[in-house]
């Protein structure tokens, strides 16, 4: 328990200076957001309405920055994350949430299948090295070098251009209203072929690497050695002395990658034009819009937190030498 509350502490005060330095680097960033929402909405907005559009997206110059400060402390305490610059008048809260699930269910998804395909595949190649199974390491390799977005464009190249097999952007048919039945999410299944292999293609490359070092290691110790010994069947020995241990790298890996399941992988939601939060952020970026950039990055970031604590309750619950130096 101790452990825990330390941890625990420790997550807590992280999570502060994230937040503060969350509110200060938007703030920090040259151009003026207002005027530049002004000029995209091209002389529908009255200019004497500046101050109280400063007023709303929390930037009046007549306070100080530490009241800004305050009044970003208290509307986050309240669940209000703004009105976003760029889908103005739309709350950021509303944004984020039509964005999130589809990062979500991508991403997440797509983690998932590499880090149980990778880390299986791993655990094979490393306890029979020498086997057909080194023939995999070259290959895997020169994927896991490969940028991700690079095999989102060949995808497109060659799956939706040359053979029109999927298609190459968008995350559902444009003729379909999102809906929980079976035509949209058929169709939000089909636009998520080519990201969620491109996704998986360039992660579990990765996964198999790493697992398969930790089970050449791990495969040499005394325990491992102790357990043949006492005759212990070949799988029991596998994965109830070897796997166990040398997964534990894996899963702080696999941790911070559930954290940034929520932030979603960028350059590959801008390649096929994917509706998740990635992308929104992009947008948020190119237009000043400080209160979505901050939403953005404060989900993010709490979201990592999170994953990290689950990482250190895991470790605890796997490695008793954890508890005891607790």
């Amino acid at each position: 328990m101790k452990y825990l509350l330390q941890r625990l502490a420790f997550y807590l005060v992280t999570a502060w200076a994230a937040i503060t330095i969350n509110f200060l680097i938007p703030r920090l960033m040259p151009g003026d957001p207002v005027q530049s929402l002004l000029a995209r909405y091209q002389g529908q907005l009255d200019t004497s309405a500046v101050a109280s559009l400063e007023a709303l997206f929390g930037l009046d110059r007549k306070q100080s920055l530490w009241e800004q400060y305050t009044d970003y402390w208290s509307h986050l305490l309240h669940g209000d994350l703004g009105m976003s610059f760029t889908f103005f008048p739309t709350p950021v809260g509303e944004v984020i949430g039509q964005a999130l699930p589809w990062t979500v269910a991508l991403v997440g998804i797509t983690t998932l299948i590499s880090f149980a395909l990778g880390t299986g595949i791993g655990v094979f190649a490393g306890w029979r090295r020498g086997s057909w199974t080194d023939a995999l390491l070259p290959v895997t390799t020169f994927i896991s070098s490969i940028p991700y977005f690079w095999l989102g464009l060949i995808a497109i190249s060659l799956f939706a251009v040359k053979w029109p097999v999927f298609p190459f952007e968008g995350g559902y048919d444009d003729s379909l209203v999102p809906a929980f039945d079976w035509p949209f999410i058929s169709s939000a299944l089909y636009h998520g072929v080519l990201p969620g292999i491109t996704i998986v293609l360039s992660a579990v490359a990765g996964w198999i690497l790493g697992m398969r070092n930790m089970m050449v290691t791990v495969s040499s110790e005394d325990y491992v050695m102790v357990a043949q010994a006492k005759g212990l069947s070949e799988r029991r020995v596998m994965f109830g002395y070897a796997a166990r241990n040398a997964i534990l790298p894996n899963i702080s890996g696999f941790a911070l990658s559930l954290g940034l399941i929520v932030g979603g992988t960028l350059l590959v939601e801008m390649v096929f034009s994917y509706p998740g939060i990635g992308f929104q952020l992009l947008k948020a970026v190119g237009a000043k819009d400080y209160p979505l950039m901050q939403g953005v990055f404060l989900i993010i970031t709490l979201s990592v937190l999170v994953a990290n604590l689950l990482a250190d309750v895991l470790y605890m619950l796997l490695d008793p030498r954890t508890r005891r130096e607790a």
